[in-house]
């Protein structure tokens, strides 16, 4: 009796596990797509690097370093003055001179410098109209990094 007790109970509890188990050919098969998904998403991450350093060379190469002086001659309009003014006097920058946050606060920022076709700011840099001028800032430290004088018309 307890031979039979003992065997049911072995049983009860087994039976759970072997209706829950797969064959080798389903794990196998398992595997292959799994090893599959993984090809595919290496093969994915590949083709987005190349993508976003072909985009990074295109960007590079169409926004060089003096593009805009080619498209401000054909495109006057868009670098045309305005009745831009600030609160401050005109003061003629030079690189490496550290200004005050009130001539390069945010409602001096070039936000569209592409549409300039300026050369693209780095990290912690921003383009920052001061009248006519346009110049390159550190917003870090404040200072000036590079200034292109009489740049709107």
């Amino acid at each position: 009796m307890r031979k039979l007790i003992l065997t049911a109970l072995i049983a009860a509890t087994a039976m759970p596990v072997a209706a829950q188990a797969q064959s080798r050919g389903e794990i196998r098969h398992d595997r292959r797509e799994i090893r599959e998904d993984r090809r595919d998403l290496q093969r994915d991450r590949r083709e987005l690097r190349e993508d976003r350093r072909d985009w990074r060379e295109d960007r590079n190469h169409r926004w060089g370093d003096n593009d805009w002086r080619d498209w401000r001659n054909r495109n006057r309009g868009i670098y045309a003055r305005g009745t831009w003014r600030a609160p401050f006097r005109y003061y003629a920058f030079r690189p490496g001179v550290r200004i005050a946050p009130t001539y390069w606060g945010s409602a001096y920022w070039i936000n569209d410098p592409w549409r300039y076709r300026l050369p693209p700011a780095g990290w912690g840099q921003r383009w920052v109209r001061h009248y006519n001028d346009v110049l390159l800032i550190d917003t870090r430290r404040g200072v000036v990094l590079r200034v292109i004088h009489n740049f709107y018309w």
